[in-house]
């Protein structure tokens, strides 16, 4: 059943509007959390990935266009469907919808680090990054560049916020990652790290040492302050990317790409 909302008061799709990311997460329930993903590329990527839907919200014009496929596949799991115009739906979430479609899905239990690193051999940790954009970008990037697997910190932002898995292309329902709590438990599982920090000692990210590494997490760091001293003083290597033009750093997620393009040849 397709339900028409024309108020956008209406308690039926509250969870698409009145809740922040925070309250998506439950943080005191975490298995009654929630996570929003955004476009029907998007909502394919997780449905095909096994996520449970909640419910779908999808401005009229996209119901029997680029969403039918995704009402229809809805509609045989129970999930609730709803629609409005454009404009309603826009007043409802506080933003345009991309591509008009929203789905509230359920959020997973967080996996165990030894899960999530079990058979990986180059693994990328976020720590501290806090801007979605570059989160969703870092997951797309360790998508495509073959990274077995992602860490990241409770410092940085939520891989479940909606946009950076809009921006993660549904990457984060693709690649295993869990949180981070501690490198020692990462050493405790042979893995050697990586500071990615511009020091005096800091090699490149070409360098020959690195690729002979066979368990080998890279880490980076926050958009503005990088990584702690104590991150960059503990890792086992330090390394940079080769810079030219008077140019000493990228933004981290063009970065990210950079460095796992880089780890990508040294398996081939």
């Amino acid at each position: 059943m397709i339900t028409r909302i024309t108020d956008i008061n209406d308690e039926r799709v509250g969870i698409f509007a009145q809740l922040t990311e925070t309250q998506l997460r439950n943080r005191l329930d975490p298995s009654r959390g929630v996570f929003i993903a955004e476009s029907p590329k998007v909502i394919r990527v997780a449905l095909d990935a096994g996520y449970e839907p909640l419910a779908l919200l999808c401005e009229d014009r996209h119901i029997n266009g680029d969403a039918r496929d995704i009402v229809e596949r809805l509609s045989s799991c129970g999930a609730g469907i709803f629609t409005g115009d454009r404009d309603l739906l826009a007043g409802l979430t506080g933003y345009t919808l991309t591509r008009g479609v929203l789905c509230a899905m359920r959020r997973p239990e967080e996996r165990p680090l030894s899960d999530v690193l079990s058979g990986a051999s180059r693994v990328a940790v976020i720590d501290g990054v806090v801007d979605a954009t570059n989160v969703g970008a870092i997951f797309r990037s360790a998508a495509a560049l073959g990274m077995d697997a992602v860490l990241v910190t409770r410092s940085s932002c939520d891989p479940w916020n909606r946009r950076a898995i809009r921006v993660s292309m549904g990457s984060v329902f693709l690649v295993p990652w869990t949180r981070l709590d501690d490198y020692a438990a990462l050493r405790g599982m042979g893995f050697s790290t990586c500071a990615m920090a511009l020091v005096d000692h800091s090699i490149g990210i070409d360098s020959p040492v690195l690729h002979s590494v066979e368990r080998l997490a890279i880490i980076m760091g926050n958009e503005g302050e990088g990584l702690p001293h104590e991150t960059i003083e503990g890792a086992d290597y330090v390394a940079m990317i080769p810079m030219a033009h008077g140019v000493d750093s990228l933004n981290v997620a063009a970065a990210a790409g950079v460095v796992f393009w880089e780890l990508r040849k040294g398996r081939a």
